[in-house]
């Protein structure tokens, strides 16, 4: 874990241009109106019993709210946001504006703040099926999540 570099990783999402188009960016990916930090990324669990992957699940979360804790110290209270409501209304057909469709696809949840620049900040712990990677997500986006 490197918090240090995590809060700088955080520090350049509060500020930096959003791309004109879907593309991967030097710490993950982004697009109009967002950035997706990739902070920390696991191995995968093919070969896990199970045990291994529960471990680094909740690393993973004392990781996220670990930084989570700082950006709190800074921002307030933390707003955490369900995307299940989110996936089910994209299912149904509803037009969701990214990040939330994609995101909604596999981060059950995200934990949000506002930073000075207005944007929404966001630690979400990304995994897309039982055996992949854990991902730790930092996101930044000008698209309120509610």
């Amino acid at each position: 874990m490197d918090i240090a570099k995590w809060l700088s990783v955080v520090d350049q999402l509060c500020v930096r241009e959003f791309p004109r188009e879907h593309v991967r960016t030097d710490v993950g990916t982004g697009g109009p109106g967002y950035l997706i930090a990739e902070l920390q990324t696991s191995d995968d669990f093919y070969e896990d019993d199970g045990s291994g992957r529960e471990e680094t699940e909740a690393q993973y979360e004392a990781d996220r709210d670990g930084l989570g804790a700082l950006l709190t110290e800074r921002w307030g209270a933390v707003d955490r946001f369900s995307l299940h409501s989110v996936f089910v209304r994209a299912m149904d057909g509803e037009d969701i504006d990214e990040p939330w469709r994609s995101l909604s696809n596999h981060v059950p949840d995200v934990h949000l703040w506002t930073c000075e620049s207005g944007r929404w900040i966001g630690l979400a712990i990304s995994q897309w099926d039982a055996e992949l990677p854990l991902q730790l997500l930092a996101i930044a986006t000008d698209v309120d999540p509610h």
